[in-house]
């Protein structure tokens, strides 16, 4: 095959032009593309279609199908492709785009497009794609127009390295390809036939995959102890061996004496041993200004980022201590701007400079805190048997088999997973959108986590679930199991939290906003099993054996105004009892 020419015509072209693409990924890892329908990307979805070793799942829309891949990457730790056609279907998968940035989650988008003569002279379903997520891709490429040349293969070929490359870098995160096509863009012959060219043999791939992914510099980060008034503040994270990570944190808290105060979305809340001096009480125990104030610490070790907890967010910026975050990469992390020295790096490399544990005063103070707090929020939760939004997710962490996956809502629930989820070895895998700490594609990231591995959970209020109804679409294809715990509180619960509570109006109408949906009736709809609870041994029996394969959406109907009441109330009734030991 000449470098120069081509005998084929245009459709051949562009089917041999995605062929190379789509072996390309494979030989990288690729193991699955979530498609959309359309026109203009009818070369790639046939090309990934064609091959055997790719896994496929086809949304209808667009911007589901983001948020689905999105969660199956951030189950897989590996790149999900994704395929759209041209127009504004692009524009649906950003709000997806902007999780995946800020969480760091590996996302591969290939957009179709039109040929730049037909951009800018109003043809149809063509926008201007070039550069359209900004900043929040970690690398962008207009690829060149299909040509069948042994050159502009090559260049193809290294272009899809490199944005494997860079979907995987430090950070990871995504990253977008536009890819314009020419008419015709059907196949010549069979769709499925695929295109043999001399030149493109095995050799021609042979070195893709070799070394392919970027080294990361690891270098060790000294933590110097210099007080054992400090804490280790643990945020969110999901290390690929959960066990070492909180090993080394345990060995840092070992060596200076200080106790971990970790967050919900932290692996340290299901995977610490027995007797570990883990905190987990700390937004209500916090809430006393008496406890606040004899706790008040002079460093902190920040992993991660700052928690979800407003709390203990206010309590860390009153406290004028010196802090030191460390995080993957290189990007400002503080929030709360505080005496702050920024590291890139992994928890697994902390070292410590002096050795603190000796005095033990002040951990000692906090667990006997966390103890007492943890007991009477627990005996509460036992003893509640009406349907208090707060029990679910109680209850769900006590009751979900080990090792589950368990997605969480970035609204009520997992303010509820931080309130009252105690510290265990369930080995539980917790995944929340809190990277942009939105609830869009609830439900379809969801999804996508539970695609191809073990029984999944979806704790949700009611209008996250409906912001993303149409991830039900899919819910028949799905290659797993997921069971949907919807709080049905008819409105957003979280509002009740917020000072606008106290207008009315216009808090019901603008910010509660309640809705009147049959949920039964829209889940059925789409063929999934619906049901409602009535009492919490019925939901606790169900959630210990959840099925193996499929779709269904369990229901709890709670009070969203009662619940918020009895939210507060309990806060401040325990902060005010443990509080008390330390006045």
């Amino acid at each position: 095959m000449a470098d120069s020419g081509s005998a084929f015509d245009r459709r051949t072209t562009n089917t041999l032009w995605s062929s190379v693409l789509v072996e390309t990924l494979s030989r990288l890892g690729l193991a699955h593309v979530v498609l959309s329908p359309g026109s203009r990307s009818t070369p790639l979805t046939l090309a990934f279609a064609r091959h055997p070793r790719i896994s496929r799942t086809v949304m209808v829309d667009e911007r589901s199908a983001a948020f689905f891949a999105l969660g199956l990457a951030r189950r897989s730790r590996r790149p999900v492709a994704l395929v759209c056609t041209s127009g504004s279907a692009v524009a649906n998968y950003f709000p997806a785009v902007i999780e995946a940035h800020e969480a760091e989650v590996p996302l591969l988008l290939l957009t179709a497009d039109r040929p730049p003569e037909m951009r800018a002279c109003h043809s149809g379903q063509t926008i201007d794609q070039q550069k359209i997520f900004g900043d929040y891709v970690r690398w962008q490429h207009e690829v060149a127009v299909p040509e069948a040349s042994l050159s502009l293969l090559r260049y193809l070929r290294q272009t899809v390295v490199q944005a494997w490359r860079a979907s995987l870098g430090a950070p990871a995160g995504p990253v977008h390809l536009n890819l314009p096509f020419r008419d015709p863009l059907a196949p010549p012959g069979e769709a499925g036939e695929a295109i043999a060219v001399e030149g493109l043999d095995d050799a021609f791939f042979v070195h893709v995959g070799e070394r392919t992914e970027p080294e990361r510099a690891e270098t060790r980060v000294i933590v110097r102890a210099t007080t054992p008034r400090g804490v280790i503040v643990a945020g969110q994270a999901d290390p690929a061996d959960p066990a070492a990570y909180v090993q080394a944190v345990l060995d840092v808290s070992a060596r200076t004496g200080w106790p971990v105060l970790a967050d919900a979305l932290s692996p340290i809340r299901f995977h610490a041993p027995r007797g570990a001096p883990v905190v987990t009480t700390y937004d209500t125990v916090l809430r006393d200004e008496s406890a606040a104030r004899a706790l008040v610490p002079e460093q902190v070790l920040c992993l991660g980022g700052w928690p979800t907890s407003k709390v203990l967010r206010a309590w860390l910026e009153r406290s004028g201590a010196r802090c030191l975050l460390l995080a993957e990469g290189a990007a400002n992390r503080d929030a709360l701007h505080l005496r702050t020295e920024q590291r890139a790096g992994s928890v697994e490399r902390l070292t410590v400079d002096g050795v603190l544990a000796a005095d033990r005063d002040y951990r000692t103070r906090w667990m006997r805190l966390e103890a007492d707090a943890r007991s009477r929020l627990d005996a509460e939760l036992a003893g509640e048997e009406r349907l208090f939004e707060g029990k679910a997710a109680w209850l769900l962490a006590r009751t979900l088999p080990m090792g589950a996956t368990w997605c969480v809502a970035s609204s009520m629930p997992v303010r509820d997973l931080e309130y009252f989820v105690p510290a265990s070895e369930s080995g539980l895998r917790v995944q929340c959108s809190r990277g942009a700490n939105g609830i869009d594609g609830t439900l379809s990231t969801a999804l996508g986590a539970a695609e191809g591995g073990p029984p999944a959970v979806l704790l949700t209020g009611d209008l996250a679930f409906l912001h993303d109804s149409n991830g039900l679409l899919t819910a028949k294809a799905l290659r797993g199991s997921l069971t949907v715990i919807l709080i049905n509180n008819n409105g957003g619960g979280i509002f009740e939290h917020l000072p606008i509570a106290a207008h009315e109006p216009p808090f019901e109408e603008l910010f509660a906003t309640p809705q009147t949906v049959d949920m039964g009736a829209l889940v059925r709809a789409h063929g999934v099993e619906h049901r409602v609870f009535g009492s919490w041994p019925e939901f606790e029996r169900a959630v210990g054996e959840l099925p193996a394969r499929g779709v269904r959406v369990w229901e709890l109907r709670t009070d969203r105004k009662r619940d918020a009441r009895q939210r507060k109330a309990l806060f401040a009734r325990v902060a005010a009892e443990v509080g008390a030991a330390v006045r």
